[in-house]
């Protein structure tokens, strides 16, 4: 950790989820001080499967270089060296899984230089959280409401204790408080998730149980194309788990508020798989499934991720549906430019310039360059989405139409762009606005 003397500028950083993790673990690494407030009594862990792509592990390497050893010794990719740079395979729900259709055999997408890496949530967390100080985090803090000052942030817990800090970096999940306060003024109307008309069931099972049902049906990961329904698998826990979602288009508005997960019961959930179209095999991997609808949401418009003091990332910014296995990454980009950013306010921070003005100018250009890119990564899955539940406006149910919109380059600027140039970018417009 490098050492500095600017002791009184402090961060104080909202959730314990990966983007407040990374943005933590990069804060410590360049010596800027912080506190990380998590509601929760304990870290945890929602939801199994994770994956990064490539930009993802640069990412990593650039926030701590010891991360992405560690998280490659828990990853899985696809069963079979020839298939290693598989993103996904495209099949379809129905009996047959449409292995007699012309396409079939050629369905994959991916890129020569991608490299799939899989692994379970919670063994990722135990990594980041083993570079972060536990003195630096306290536990049990659900944040309840913000204050901001010429001079300070003020953060207000339910338990009634009160903290200040010089930035706070909401990184605090889709039902975001830090998100309220930074739209609610300017934009309310882009402050709550928008229900994205699907909700999906989980389940990971032992691979031993999977494939005696999908048999090597489970070697590479899987999308399972359908009207209406659909499925997504693939290998987690170094290749000894599946992880499996079964997905179900609904155009009803979501009737449970600001939850975001709805327990149903065992005959419920697999009725909605009931008719036909769906293979036999995946009406016995669903009923390995818990009985929780969860909802697909996404924040489809965010205009700032700042306003003064308060700056947004990962889920709290730029929530997106799951379908591009991105949104993680998203999450390490923004702490990494982030990071970056704060390092270089916290340098001046006991300099001439005005500290607000370093602050707002500095969070103003981390905004400038991560929304743009966030924002096109949500919009494009949500695009994928569509294509999976046979919805897309142009290609509809013809995998002739869908699989090229997923294999011809729709990756490449998401994948292999050079998230140091970002990183770049902002402390160039800070310098231009004259924070040097």
């Amino acid at each position: 950790m490098t050492s500095r003397t600017t002791d009184e500028f402090h961060v104080a950083i909202v959730g314990a989820g990966i983007g407040g993790l990374a943005l933590a673990i990069s804060l410590h690494k360049k010596g800027v001080p912080f506190t990380l407030y998590e509601g929760a009594k304990e870290y945890s862990v929602v939801g199994a499967g994770i994956g990064f792509a490539p930009n993802g592990m640069r990412t990593m390497d650039l926030i701590e270089p010891a991360f992405r050893p560690l998280f490659e010794k828990i990853c899985v990719g696809n069963k079979g060296e020839q298939d290693q740079n598989i993103f996904f395979e495209g099949m379809l729900l129905e009996e047959g899984l449409g292995q007699d259709q012309p396409w079939s055999g050629r369905s994959a997408w991916g890129h020569p230089n991608f490299n799939r890496k899989s692994a379970h949530r919670k063994e990722l967390l135990e990594i980041m959280t083993s570079f972060i100080p536990i003195e630096n985090v306290k536990f049990n803090k659900c944040l309840e409401s913000i204050e901001q000052h010429s001079d300070k942030v003020i953060l207000k817990f339910a338990d009634g204790e009160e903290a200040d800090a010089s930035v706070l970096a909401g990184a605090d999940g889709i039902k975001s408080v830090v998100r309220e306060h930074v739209l609610r003024p300017s934009h309310p109307e882009e402050v709550a998730p928008v229900y994205a008309d699907a909700y999906c069931y989980r389940a990971v099972i032992p691979m031993s149980e999977a494939y005696t049902i999908l048999g090597n049906l489970t070697d590479v990961a899987k999308f399972y194309f359908g009207h209406n329904r659909s499925a997504i698998t693939y290998r987690i826990s170094g290749g000894e788990e599946l992880n499996l979602l079964f997905c179900v288009a609904d155009p009803k508005p979501w009737a449970l508020g600001e939850a975001v997960t709805e327990k149903t019961t065992h005959e419920t959930m697999m009725a909605d798989f009931e008719g036909p179209g769906v293979d036999a095999r995946f009406i016995k991997s669903l009923a390995k499934a818990q009985p929780i609808k969860w909802g697909f949401f996404h924040h489809w418009r965010t205009s700032t991720y700042c306003r003064g003091r308060v700056v947004l990332l990962g889920d709290a910014a730029h929530a997106s549906l799951p379908f591009q296995a991105a949104g993680a990454a998203q999450g390490l980009e923004d702490a990494l430019v982030l990071s970056n950013v704060l390092s270089k306010i916290a340098d001046m921070h006991n300099d001439s310039v005005n500290p607000m003005t370093s602050i707002e100018t500095g969070l103003e250009a981390y905004d400038s360059v991560r929304r743009p890119r966030a924002q096109r990564q949500l919009e494009q899955s949500a695009e994928v989405g569509k294509m999976i539940f046979f919805q897309h406006e142009e290609a509809g149910s013809d995998m002739s139409k869908i699989l090229p919109r997923l294999q011809e380059g729709r990756f490449d600027w998401l994948w292999f762009h050079d998230i140091e140039v970002d990183v770049n970018k902002a402390l160039t417009r800070m310098d231009e606005r004259g924070i040097k």
